[in-house]
């Protein structure tokens, strides 16, 4: 039975753990936290996941919430006008629904059936020292722990890493008693609110520890009225802070959670960090080598809602090296092909991340203009979430776009 040691209890480590186990492998995760520090620590993420990266899970019978968490149906998009009112707004239909559920809860409740399944969870913060003996005791060690020192042992790959600095100030709160929309008050949608210049709110529907919920989401550029969240204020006046930016910037969304609480004392979140690609290979002091995975790898901005997905689909794909490895040691050839597999995977996403972190360009704002008057245009960027590969054949290319666009839009 092959020794595995994993290195965190995110969606990636844990995903890849439990799969692991189902194989016969003698799996060991590591976790800063236990399931009850978990539940009761601070939300996250925003985590929306659609049907490829949801069916990952399916496949291993992991959607443990998927009867609770509200059906994701659709993606709007609003784009405001200097007057307050929305210049632009359309929503369109997903193929098959997304879900998003708090990460307090399906971590904490993943981590619990990891070890009622068999595997073994040593409870511990891990350094580079710790990790440089754990080598020796292991055939593979991945590090799926996005943050803290053990990032550093992945350098940056600049060719893959076009930013340096954050590109959003990030800021997050979990609430319950918003009205229901009135676009659509019988299907949830996540909604994409672009204030040109300013950034955008995002508003998720979602699972948390309390039953379903709503998660606002804003994304500001850097050095704008957004970025007001540097002196980390309580969650009451966070939560009154970002109430304040929506009757401001996006009113319509305010009219909705103006009423609105928080869903918990933990339920906000801000912050910021640099897009980067790093390289996934780790070498120790002792000569061990450790593979990084999904974050710890590559981190896109939250903006277009990938990373839980890009987590998901880092597990299948290691997984599926891992599998396809049997006897063979896990060496540092093996450890870049295995990574290169998910990039041919996670580069699109990456690409059109990266893409929309800049003011959109006319192609775009053409194809967001003609997608109000015409549901096959929206229905094919909205599933653009779920396949970002598709980007690279319309939407990416104003060549492509407009050759695209005279196909479905005359």
């Amino acid at each position: 039975m092959r020794k595995i040691l994993i290195v965190g209890a995110g969606q990636a480590g844990l995903q890849t753990g439990l799969c692991l186990l189902e194989h016969g492998y003698d799996v060991t995760i590591m976790s800063a936290r236990t399931p009850e520090e978990i539940r009761g620590g601070r939300v996250m993420s925003t985590q929306a996941m659609f049907h490829t990266a949801l069916q990952h899970e399916r496949d291993y019978k992991l959607n443990l919430w998927e009867g609770r968490a509200p059906r994701i149906q659709g993606l709007g998009v609003s784009i405001a006008a200097e007057d307050g009112t929305r210049a632009l707004d359309w929503v369109g239909m997903l193929d098959d629904y997304g879900q998003s559920v708090d990460q307090r809860v399906k971590m904490a409740g993943w981590l619990e059936l990891f070890e009622d399944n068999g595997g073994k969870v040593i409870f511990h913060g891990v350094t580079t020292s710790d990790l440089d003996s754990l080598t020796r005791h292991y055939e593979l060690v991945l590090v799926a722990a996005g943050k803290g020192e053990l990032v550093q042992l992945f350098g940056r790959d600049p060719d893959r890493s076009p930013y340096n600095t954050p590109q959003r100030v990030l800021s997050v709160s979990y609430v319950h008693g918003a009205d229901r929309r009135p676009e659509h008050p019988d299907m949830d949608a996540v909604r994409f609110n672009v204030v040109p210049g300013v950034g955008e709110l995002f508003v998720i529907p979602g699972l948390t520890l309390s039953g379903p919920c709503e998660i606002p989401f804003f994304e500001g550029i850097p050095g704008g009225p957004l970025d007001c969240w540097s002196d980390r204020p309580a969650p009451g006046e966070h939560w009154k802070r970002m109430l304040e930016l929506m009757r401001q910037y996006v009113p319509w969304e305010y009219e909705r959670f103006k009423h609105a609480e928080l869903t918990d004392s933990q339920a906000t979140l801000s912050g910021g960090y640099a897009p980067v690609v790093r390289n996934p290979v780790g070498e120790l002091p002792s000569g061990g080598v450790v593979l990084g995975m999904a974050d710890v790898v590559v981190a896109n901005d939250p903006i277009t809602g990938q990373g839980s997905n890009n987590a998901s689909k880092c597990a299948a794909s290691y997984l599926e090296s891992i599998l396809e490895r049997g006897g063979e040691p896990f060496d540092s050839d093996w450890m870049r092909r295995t990574f290169e597999r998910y990039w041919s995977v996670v580069e699109p996403a990456t690409t059109w991340t990266n893409a929309m972190l800049q003011p959109p360009p006319a192609h775009v704002l053409d194809i967001f203009s003609r997608a109000e008057r015409n549901a096959t245009i929206r229905k094919r960027f909205v599933n653009g979430f779920d396949d970002p590969a598709d980007f690279g054949n319309w939407f990416l290319d104003p060549e492509l776009a407009e050759r695209y666009l005279r196909e479905v839009d005359g």
